[in-house]
């Protein structure tokens, strides 16, 4: 008898819903069956843009409908666009400057973005690793070591130094920092072999791969992201940007560095020297050619406390 008691005040219970949820859609106008629908609304495309200080024609339809289409991933994908515009203050404090020192367009941040979502410990399944997605032949190429213990790809600044050459040599090859960001994506000898066959250097007028297609408009979505959050659904007040960390530098060298050992040392613990140094992989490190390694510490004896403010 409780269970069938039961049954009848479930079923009136959503015979109610049911009909406040039918007349609410009455009074909206809106089918009976989408009474209440999220709000989802084209993402705002503006009528100039430039990358690099190099124009992006948007008055193409092609171009348009392109930026459309990944302003809209960007805009939906919500927890992963929000953190990395959150972590954005942090990591361009340290990019920025070496941009800057090797004539690369400010720009350029949003690749880092694009690539790695501003991720230090970003790997992706072809193990290109780091905020710049640094393939292990390329840090052999640039004499960045790899190993076990040590894979400085995650080494920020070095990083983003190899990453610099190599843009300076893409622009040196095509006059564009366009097509130099397009290179990133698929290789300067890939890139040009199909610009030579389809007579042209221009990246909006290029047939490419896929992924190459979508790439420089995922990096102009970020930018627009970055530079007005509001308008792509993200509000975000400056207490809620990832802070720079302030730290200090001290110098680790011999053999079997015991890392664990270098953290207590200097007033920290192992979690917040790999917070500071993802290049560090390992508790220890044999180190059998005695290399030193310039590392980064907390500049107060409360990293948690230790970050700009």
């Amino acid at each position: 008898m409780r269970k069938i008691l039961s049954s009848i005040v479930l079923s009136s219970l959503l015979l109610c819903v049911s009909s406040c949820d039918f007349a609410s859609a009455q009074q909206s106008g809106l089918p009976e069956r989408v009474a209440s629908p999220s709000s989802v609304v084209i993402p705002p495309v503006p009528d100039k843009l430039d990358f690099a200080g190099e124009s992006v024609p948007v008055g193409n339809f092609d171009t348009r409908e392109s930026l459309y289409e990944e302003c809209g991933v960007t805009m939906y994908m919500h927890s992963r666009t929000l953190n990395t515009l959150r972590a954005t203050k942090r990591y361009f404090a340290i990019i920025e400057p070496i941009l800057q020192e090797n004539g690369i367009p400010s720009d350029f941040k949003y690749l880092v973005m694009a690539e790695s979502a501003l991720n230090p410990e970003a790997c992706s399944p072809a193990r290109a690793a780091g905020l710049w997605q640094i393939m292990a032949s390329t840090a052999a190429d640039n004499k960045l070591e790899v190993n076990t213990y040590v894979d400085e790809r995650y080494n920020i600044e070095k990083a983003t130094r190899v990453a610099c050459k190599y843009l300076n040599r893409a622009y040196s090859t095509f006059g564009s920092w366009t097509m130099a960001a397009a290179s990133y994506n698929m290789g300067v000898a890939g890139l040009a072999k199909r610009a030579g066959a389809q007579k042209t250097e221009n990246y909006y007028d290029l047939w490419l791969p896929a992924e190459t297609m979508r790439y420089m408009f995922r990096i102009l979505s970020l930018k627009l992201a970055d530079q007005n959050p509001q308008a792509y659904g993200f509000t975000l007040s400056e207490d809620d940007y990832y802070r720079p960390f302030v730290t200090k530098e001290v110098t680790v060298g011999g053999l079997d560095i015991d890392w664990v050992k270098v953290a207590h040392d200097n007033g920290t613990n192992y979690k917040m020297l790999r917070e500071l140094n993802p290049w560090i992989r390992e508790y220890k490190h044999p180190n059998k050619a005695g290399k030193k390694y310039t590392v980064k510490v907390p500049a107060s004896d409360d990293m948690r406390t230790s970050i700009a403010r």
